[in-house]
């Protein structure tokens, strides 16, 4: 009881006064207060540190000069490559686009961990630090990443407007990619809890990667195209084992436009492009046709020795380079004969083969060989009215040539 008049005394006495609570938070007085404490503590540390200070300063200006003159290189192999012509050109893009702000935070991590600052203002810089050299790597990355895809394209001279919205898209991707891993990455590193953001992340690109699974096929597809090149815009190519054929006219993020022999326009997925085995007729180092003949079988024996020579001097006479001429085997209508032939660039001229055959003719004239053709032998019995069957023997005269049992 007489604590608990003493509580009341001492409230009474409180009120009576009028005393003003203590309050929750530091007011504005108190803030300054703690700044003006902090500054101290900072005037402090510098005259007890100041010759440190000052080496550490001189070092962070020499690396901020050092990584403006590696800027300053970068920018320059961009000119000399243009733009995205080599490798060395995109890692001088890269370089180009390091930031002011990277560069003096870089220099003051430097200093301020050279020299035994106050707490507050080493974790200040330290953490300012880590935010820019984490945007600054996703920078760096974003443009490595797209000047290879660039780099890969450069070539692709007939379908540049295509091929420039498909990099905009590219280039949205990658930097979403990019910059989502930079925030993760800062966040986590300034103390705030991820783990419920990468979770979301996750499961929220697992729903649009399910939904629109096909247009992410087909845009992968188109990737793979413009890396791998099996084909380009201007190219001859067959597919699905030669049913479909025609000239690359347009490479998309959705579909690959291809023009028929017959004029007509053939669009097709890039992802079922690609499952199909491809032949790019325009990329091949030769091209070979083949002739397929008969001769009669009155054929004498030493013109058919002579015939394998006559095959490769007309062959050879065009400019062309023999691959097989001789007997295949022995056919219904005479001896079977072919002669295969190579040109010398990636196809024929259009009277190639006219010219060859013209030859084979010509020489065959002059050693008197003369093709067979499709002949039928019909042969004629003397009578004309069919022989009847022998006559079956009658049941007694079988039973009594039956042996006894």
């Amino acid at each position: 009881m007489r604590g608990f008049s003493f509580r009341a005394d001492a409230f009474g006495e409180l009120m009576s006064t009028n005393a003003p609570f203590p309050p929750a938070h530091p007011t504005a007085p108190g803030l300054h207060a703690q700044l003006l404490s902090a500054m101290d503590q900072d005037l402090i540390w510098i005259q007890a540190h100041w010759l440190a200070i000052a080496v550490a300063t001189c070092a962070g200006v020499a690396l901020y000069l050092l990584l403006d003159l590696f800027r300053r290189w970068g920018l320059s192999l961009c000119r000399r490559g243009d733009g995205v012509a080599t490798w060395y050109s995109i890692a001088g893009r890269a370089i180009a686009r390091t930031s002011h702000v990277f560069m003096v935070l870089a220099a003051a991590r430097l200093v301020i961990g050279y020299v035994d600052a106050p707490p507050l203002l080493h974790d200040t810089v330290v953490k300012l630090f880590t935010i820019a050299w984490v945007f600054q790597a996703a920078i760096w990355v974003r443009e490595m990443a797209l000047g290879a895809v660039e780099h890969r394209t450069r070539d692709e001279h007939h379908n540049r407007q295509s091929l420039a919205s498909a990099l905009g898209i590219i280039r949205l991707l990658v930097t979403i990619v990019v910059f989502a891993i930079a925030v993760v990455l800062v966040l986590s590193n300034v103390g705030v809890n991820v783990t419920g953001l990468v979770a979301g992340l996750g499961v929220g690109g697992i729903a649009i990667g399910l939904a629109a699974q096909g247009i992410f096929a087909d845009l992968f597809a188109a990737l793979a195209i413009l890396f791998d090149r099996p084909f380009r815009v201007g190219d001859s190519i067959s597919y699905d084992k030669g049913a479909g054929s025609g000239t690359v006219e347009a490479i998309g993020l959705k579909s690959t436009r291809i023009r028929g022999a017959a004029g007509e326009e053939r669009i097709l997925a890039n992802k079922r492009l690609l499952d199909f085995e491809i032949l790019n007729t325009t990329r091949r180092l030769h091209n070979r046709f083949k002739y397929d003949f008969h001769i009669g079988y009155a054929t004498p024996p030493e013109v058919i020795e002579r015939l394998p020579a006559l095959l490769r001097e007309a062959v050879e006479s065009q400019g062309y380079r023999l691959i097989h001429g001789g007997l295949n085997g022995f056919g219904d209508s005479g001896l079977s004969y072919d002669v295969e032939f190579e040109s010398t660039d990636a196809d024929f001229p259009e009277n190639a083969r006219d010219l060859v055959a013209a030859a084979i003719i010509a020489r065959f004239r002059d050693a008197e060989i003369s093709f067979a053709y499709p002949t039928q032998v019909n042969l004629l019995a003397d009578k004309t009215k069919p022989t009847p069957p022998a006559s079956l023997p009658r049941e007694g005269a079988a039973s009594q040539a039956r042996p006894a049992s």
